[in-house]
Formats: C-alpha cells, structure tokens, sequence
C-alpha cells in the first residue's frame, strides 16, 4: 500500500501527519507550497479540485477532509488505538474531529484571513471582535472536557492530534488563551511526543526551504 500526505506548514494537515506517526505507517510527505499558491497548480487540482490540505493518496486514489483521512488512518492501523474501539465512544470521537473541523477551525480561519469573511475596508477588526468571543467559547468547553485529563479519552487518539492544531494555530494571533490551563497542559504534553517533534520538525525545514526558493 502506497501512502502519500500532501502537507502544508502550519495548515491543519499537521494532524494526519502527526497521526500516521503514532500508526507506525509507512508514507511520504509531499509539502505543498500555500503561500506559493501551489494549491491551485494543476497537478494539485486533479488530485483534489478542493484545492486544499491536508489530501492523503492511497494506491492512486484520493482522500480528502481531515475527519475522514483521520478516520481512515485510525481503521487501516487498528494496533494504533487511534479512535476508541468501543462503538459508542468511537462515535464520541468523530464527534470531537468534527467539532474541531466545523466549530474550531472556521473560526481560526477568520483570524487568518480576515477579508475571506468580510471584503469591505475597515471590517477586519469586526470581524475579529465577532469570531473571538465564539472561539473562546469553544476553548472553554474544551478545557473543561480536559480536567483531571492527559487526553480527551484514556489514551492518545486522532482527537488529541486535532486538537494539538486547533491550539497552536490558535496562539498565533490575537487570542487570549493563558485562561486555559488544561488545554495549556494538553499542549505542552503533546509538543513532548515523539510523532509530533517529527512534525515540527519537518515543518521548520520545509519553511526553510520554501523561503529559499522565493
């Protein structure tokens, strides 16, 4: 089985990433340029018109949508207990990945680019001052699902992976989260693995070598 993860630095493409690692499998990274605008090469196109990452390709065929790669990652490497076994709380988890899909990272998004929300001058700052409040909401509920907790079930799932994105991405703009004590330490602790150094890692040479090559 032939497993290629088309990446983005920074994007949430991190999370697959970071869960192939913890499977154990064997696949390559191919990085995608954003800034670049790679994304909407066409060789990119035809593999996923979405223009997006993360996109993982499997013996030719592509998958896209960070829930569902997840999902895939977790089944096709069971021993790496990547979402519950138990029906009930495996569905507990498609439900964390899709809260973080749809409630988190939209939300991050605006953050990011502003003027994808909201075009007219002078509306960036509204659009901030909306997104923040619902955000902060968000981190809130998490946080308290994480008390008294090393991970968002007794063990490492694709969840924890997710969630590692939403909060780092997150602190990189104008958000307070110093209030989030267990998300803190849920972050700090998944920084210490082993699959997510790989990652930054990675990350940080693959900069380096975009920067180079503007």
């Amino acid at each position: 089985m032939k497993i290629t993860l088309y990446y983005a630095p920074i994007a949430c493409s991190l999370a697959p990433f970071v869960s192939l690692n913890e499977a154990g499998a064997d696949f390559e990274v191919s990085p995608i340029n954003l800034r670049g605008k790679q994304q909407m090469s066409p060789d990119y196109l035809e593999l996923n018109p979405k223009h997006k990452v993360p996109l993982l390709v499997v013996d030719g065929k592509s998958l896209t949508e960070n829930v569902a790669i997840q999902y895939w990652i977790a089944r096709n490497f069971p021993d790496a207990r990547l979402l519950p076994t138990d029906p009930w709380q495996e569905a507990q988890g498609l439900s964390l990945l899709s809260w973080f899909a749809s409630g988190f990272h939209p939300l991050i998004s605006r953050f990011n680019a502003p003027a994808g929300i909201c075009s007219v001058p002078g509306t960036e700052d509204n659009v901030l001052d909306l997104a923040r409040p619902a955000l902060v909401s968000n981190f809130q509920i998490a946080d308290d699902m994480l008390a008294g907790r090393d991970f968002f079930f007794d063990h490492f799932t694709t969840a924890d992976a997710y969630f590692f994105w939403c909060f780092r991405r997150t602190g990189m703009f104008d958000v307070d989260l110093s209030g989030f004590k267990n998300c803190q330490a849920h972050f700090e602790r998944l920084s210490e693995r082993p699959s997510v150094q790989k990652v930054l890692a990675f990350e940080k040479e693959t900069l380096a070598k975009f920067k180079a090559q503007s």
